[in-house]
């Protein structure tokens, strides 16, 4: 028997190529928007089993690949008839896979609440996750389990922290329900574990500290986005860092011996006769850590400092330089 196609690309908002990524993302969204706890407008709980329905078919591989196959050509509301072989197709959904933030799916009824389209595609059943079909019934603090949303925050460290490692008590400002369910801010306190090496802007993972999730489902994961604090000496380049390294006219013409500051004390380094200003001297394994052990490297840029307050006789040997002198800078 005929039914009316149903296009869940359209539903959900996304192009036919969208990466399950995305397709997850925009569920999340209608998902909030739509959610009849949330959107009191007489049509929010249609568009919300609407948009369940699509998200139960596009986020499994195997449905997605057996939907596509019917073809981009058919439009929403066309009058449409499964092709032989799809009669009594049964596809097996695991809640808890992306669910909305903090809410659960409600009881859809023993069926009646699916689409014809989506009866007649998946043969009607089989679907856990879905009240009538797996789900608990409702009134009866039923709802299937949904994976609570990860959630990210920002944190600064120190230059040194990043370079060594460390362990740090981190206070931030969350969003939790009360035990009337009403959601309030609070402060929460983490154990974190700064891994050596961690560059600037990258994350660190807590599992299960994110929002809790819907239906007696796992809470989600808190990722710390990391920033690190600008340094008196050292700036941060990736995993290398850089630090300016004054010489004097005479040792960048000379050559030197000069003491180079490192984040493990200073070192040694030579300067070429003739070294000009800005030049990059590198010193292999002197930056932060790297995965496998290695380092990244530390850049002295060299700064040739002009004395200010001459001398009597300072001012006299730079004039004698100047007269037996036949460099021009300027060519």
């Amino acid at each position: 028997m005929p039914v009316k196609f149903q296009d869940y690309y359209e539903v959900l908002g996304v192009p036919r190529t969208a990466t399950q990524e995305e397709i997850h993302g925009a569920y999340r969204r209608l998902a909030r928007k739509f959610h009849p706890d949330v959107n009191k407008h007489k049509d929010a709980e249609e568009k919300f089993k609407k948009v369940g329905e699509a998200y139960a078919v596009l986020r499994d591989p195997e449905a997605r690949r057996r939907y596509d196959a019917l073809g981009p050509n058919w439009r929403t509301g066309q009058e449409f008839t499964p092709p032989p072989g799809w009669e009594n197709v049964h596809f097996e959904f695991h809640p808890g896979q992306g669910g909305a933030e903090g809410f659960e799916f409600r009881d859809f009824g023993p069926g009646g609440d699916f689409s014809d389209f989506f009866k007649t595609f998946f043969g009607g059943g089989g679907l856990g996750g879905f009240g009538g079909m797996g789900g608990g019934p409702s009134g009866a603090g039923g709802g299937w389990p949904a994976d609570g949303g990860d959630t990210e925050a920002a944190i600064t460290i120190s230059l040194e922290d990043a370079y060594r490692g460390a362990r740090k008590t981190v206070s931030l400002d969350v969003a939790e329900p009360d035990a009337t369910g009403r959601v309030r801010r609070a402060t929460k306190s983490y154990e974190v574990a700064i891994p050596a090496g961690i560059a600037d802007g990258g994350r660190i993972r807590l599992a299960g500290q994110g929002r809790r999730g819907g239906g007696g489902g796992p809470a989600g994961d808190l990722y710390l986005r990391v920033t690190i604090a600008p340094h008196a000496v050292f700036r941060v380049r990736g995993h290398d860092l850089e630090v300016d390294l004054p010489v004097t006219p005479w040792e960048a013409a000379l050559g030197a011996k000069v003491d180079v500051p490192t984040l493990d004390g200073a070192v040694t380094m030579t300067v070429p006769a003739g070294t000009q200003g800005g030049q990059r001297m590198r010193l292999r394994g002197k930056g932060l850590p790297k995965r496998g052990g290695s380092h990244g490297d530390l850049y002295a840029i060299v700064r040739i400092a002009t004395p200010k307050n001459l001398s009597q006789r300072e001012r006299e040997l730079f004039e004698e330089l100047g007269k037996a002198s036949t460099f021009n800078p300027r060519g």
